[in-house]
């Protein structure tokens, strides 16, 4: 996401490597090494003292999901058990949970609440079908840059999901590919034409870390965020985008050679790690270290010139900042590089209404509706349309 400061910060993050050694900021120390070297402990004393959810927290069911995971447990085929978790998850009937952006809780709460984001809601799912006996995995999915507005800042997000698996063994006669059943909270991306990958426990819990991190980032809670990203970067070292949000928390004390070694090793182990590059890329040029700033920029122009969320992004800021017509090239830029997405088309609803053209502000909610596949979104544009509508 970008703060009202121009510097970046990741909250929901997927793990994409590409082949790039274009330039020295990929050369880094062992994570060991770097912490010895950008250790601001002394900077955010009192971090300790802040309660850190435990991994056994996070992921702590309660007597009503052990309930349902037994009842579900008590079924024989994997396959029937994985089908009755969804209808659990997504009946109208049963708890019929929802996705929320930002709402970042143990699996508990997010049972309890019925909404979560999808970090939260996965942990959630996959809490309740390990006691039901089920053999689950977290994938990530490797969706491109895509950012959505909060406030103030934009946020980047990422995506993962469950994968329930069935383990070949002698005695098993049913056998399912490991990509065909899926539990997925995310109504707004359309994974299944994106890469997937499976990732371990730790860094689900380096993620839970990380998004906890990243909004006392955006709050300004600097402290409570050190002791979340120092925690994210400890279950997990590899995690690059913790790392990221390390230095932009540094950077926003005025560590400035922190940041960039922090940065740096976020690129190190994440090579598409573009926020990180495009904030390390600021520091360089603020430095005078202007030569190896715009190879990093060439580098970020070339990976997102195709990306159609990007130019979104910017249409975004645009409309933000009251700036229409240039939104609207963002937007229609976005749309020739990939038409099938609502979200852009929303996009020049919204310009066109500031602009009180409430015909095209129609015309592009439509156009939004007829993209989307999401029955929740759909009710969202249609109150929107009617609003239009009454406008006459």
């Amino acid at each position: 996401m970008k703060i009202s400061l121009k510097y970046s910060i990741i909250v929901i993050i997927v793990l994409c490597l590409s082949a790039c050694q274009s330039t020295q900021l990929y050369q880094s120390n062992s994570a060991e090494n770097l912490r010895m070297q950008v250790n601001e402990d002394n900077q955010f004393k009192g971090f300790k003292l802040i309660p850190i959810e435990t991994e056994n927290d996070i992921f702590a069911l309660s007597e009503e999901m052990k309930l349902m995971a037994k009842n579900i447990s008590l079924l024989r085929d994997p396959h029937t058990k994985a089908t009755q978790l969804i209808k659990q998850f997504f009946s109208p009937e049963n708890i019929n949970l929802a996705y929320k952006s930002g709402a970042n809780v143990i699996a508990a709460q997010a049972f309890r609440n019925k909404e979560a984001n999808c970090l939260s809601l996965t942990i959630m799912a996959y809490a309740i079908a390990k006691e039901a006996k089920l053999n689950v995995a977290f994938q990530s999915i490797d969706v491109p840059e895509y950012w959505v507005r909060n406030g103030e800042a934009s946020m980047l997000t990422g995506h993962i999901n469950l994968s329930v698996l069935q383990p070949k063994s002698p005695n098993t006669l049913l056998y399912f590919d490991r990509k065909n059943i899926e539990i997925d909270f995310d109504p707004y991306v359309k994974k299944k034409v994106f890469p997937k990958h499976q990732i371990n426990k730790n860094t689900v819990v380096s993620m839970f870390y990380n998004n906890k991190g990243a909004t006392a980032l955006i709050n300004g809670h600097y402290l409570l965020a050190y002791a979340y990203l120092k925690q994210a970067i400890t279950i997990d070292p590899k995690f690059s985008s913790a790392w990221g949000n390390l230095g932009i928390l540094y950077r926003l004390n005025g560590l400035e050679e922190s940041a960039m070694a922090t940065y740096r090793h976020a690129i190190y182990l994440n090579s598409n790690n573009l926020t990180a590059m495009e904030n390390l890329s600021k520091l360089l040029h603020n430095n005078g270290a202007y030569e190896e700033a715009k190879l990093i920029d060439i580098h970020i122009m070339r990976k997102r010139a195709v990306n159609p969320y990007y130019y979104a992004l910017l249409g975004d800021e645009k409309f933000h900042k009251g700036y229409y017509q240039q939104a609207i090239n963002h937007y229609k830029k976005a749309i020739r590089l990939n038409s099938t997405i609502h979200e852009f088309y929303f996009g020049l609803a919204k310009v066109h209404y500031m602009l009180d053209d409430k015909v095209k502000a129609q015309m592009y909610i439509k156009k939004a509706i007829a993209k989307n596949k999401v029955p929740q979104l759909d009710k969202q544009y249609l109150v929107k349309l009617n609003i239009l509508k009454q406008a006459y």
